[in-house]
């Protein structure tokens, strides 16, 4: 989320601090851009933001691919949404990269598609601030098994990079 600083520029919000990219291979792409859309459309309620998450998931994998990754995209997000103790940040539709809680998003459907748990789980928390990360965490699962069927492995590199930011943010400390 853009603020603008008393001078007038904009800059980024600590969750929202520009963070090293995991790359725009496809998979990381899809999860990065369906994560902010279905985001941005809890947080505003505008059906557009979903009406994008189904055209990128559509154009990637087909209708009949994309209708059970959207699914499983949705609940996920819901249950971010409902589990996170302070308010995720996403990117504007338009920026090509993804900030600190988009890798965090990212990572945690990475480490469920390589078996990495105690990444997933340590992710989630990063991601959430909250200890109620299981339904998270299983709809992370949930999401990886389904691009996994789909054949769209996202790098086991997601993984390290997102884990390079958790320090960004303190428990218990506004950033």
């Amino acid at each position: 989320m853009l603020r603008r600083r008393s001078s007038g520029a904009p800059h980024a919000d600590r969750g929202a601090e520009a963070a090293p990219s995991p790359g725009l291979r496809e998979p990381e792409r899809l999860v990065g851009l369906g994560f902010r859309s279905w985001l941005a459309g809890y947080q505003t309620g505008d059906i557009a933001c979903w009406e994008q998450a189904w055209a990128v998931y559509s154009n990637a994998l087909g209708p009949q691919q994309a209708r059970p990754a959207m699914t499983d995209l949705a609940c996920w997000v819901r249950a971010i949404q409902n589990a996170a103790c302070r308010s995720i940040e996403v990117y504007p539709a338009q920026c090509a990269g993804f900030c600190r809680d988009e890798c965090m998003a990212i990572a945690m459907v990475a480490a469920s598609q390589h078996g990495a748990c105690p990444a997933l789980r340590a992710c989630a928390w990063a991601l959430l601030e909250s200890s109620t990360i299981d339904e998270v965490v299983e709809g992370a699962q949930c999401l990886g098994a389904t691009l996994r069927s789909c054949d769209r492995i996202l790098s086991s590199a997601s993984i390290c990079e997102a884990m390079a930011l958790c320090p960004l943010r303190t428990p218990g400390r506004a950033n």
